[in-house]
């Protein structure tokens, strides 16, 4: 029998509780029981454990009353007193006369709206998969060099200032130095112009959140730089110190 995801894959094709009552009923009284056995939990909790418990329940409410209030949807009126119309009105029509009807935008597309805010708009939205014969190399170690456990880094990788080595007895990820990167040719998107800034710190590499910890850094790599240089200001006054760039070619064989 085939070991692997096939009871998800069932259930995306052809739904959960197809043909299964007794699973959907069960699910569906388990959800019910959920806000009693809250309230049971907040009753007999006593002490530090019944303050957290209560506290947290109380965010969890707030946070579902304001999201209820956005989801609602509303109507707003104002009085035009431009928009009057001439001559005589009938008496149905009254209440109506120079009304300004304008719909409040609902929740779902101020949600968009800020969703859209938060994402980066970054000029490399998709990379291919790397494999890790492609990051790593075998390093045999030991005296009879059967060992395996090692691996040495292909790819160019970003390291800190006070970035201290473990021991080479208990060192599994070797960055050699010749590939080891502390600045970054970066290009303004709107003066066009490319200055060669210090690397801060990987912020995230799209391959694996062990090559971001690593400071792997291959073709989307999202790094923070140091632009305190340029003299970039906020509109509030305050300088900016560092931003955001993504990596576009490949390090490893072009540079960054």
């Amino acid at each position: 029998m085939p070991q692997h995801n096939y009871i998800e894959r069932h259930q995306k094709e052809n739904g959960k509780y197809q043909g299964a009552f007794q699973l959907w009923d069960k699910d569906r009284k388990k959800e019910a029981r959920i806000p009693k056995n809250k309230s049971k939990m907040a009753r007999t909790l006593f002490g530090l454990k019944a303050k957290l418990y209560n506290k947290k329940r109380h965010a969890d409410n707030v946070q579902m009353k304001k999201a209820k209030k956005l989801h609602e949807e509303k109507k707003h009126e104002d009085r035009d007193p431009q928009n009057v119309p001439e001559g005589a009105v009938p008496a149905y029509l009254l209440d109506r006369e120079g009304v300004n009807r304008s719909k409040i935008l609902s929740n779902t597309i101020k949600q968009k709206r800020k969703e859209k805010a938060g994402k980066w708009a970054v000029p490399v939205p998709k990379v291919k998969a790397m494999t890790e014969d492609e990051m790593f190399k075998i390093m045999r170690t030991g005296m009879r060099k059967k060992k395996q456990w090692k691996r040495v880094i292909d790819k160019v990788t970003f390291v800190g200032e006070n970035f201290t080595r473990k021991p080479p007895k208990y060192e599994r990820f070797i960055r050699p130095m010749a590939l080891r990167f502390k600045k970054a040719n970066v290009t303004h998107p709107e003066l066009k112009t490319t200055f060669f800034l210090p690397i801060v710190g990987v912020k995230k590499n799209p391959q694996n959140h062990m090559y971001t910890t690593l400071g792997v850094i291959t073709k989307g790599t999202i790094l923070e730089v140091n632009v305190s240089d340029l003299g970039l200001v906020t509109p509030s006054g305050k300088i900016v110190t560092t931003k955001y760039a993504q990596v576009v070619n490949e390090p490893s064989n072009d540079g960054t």
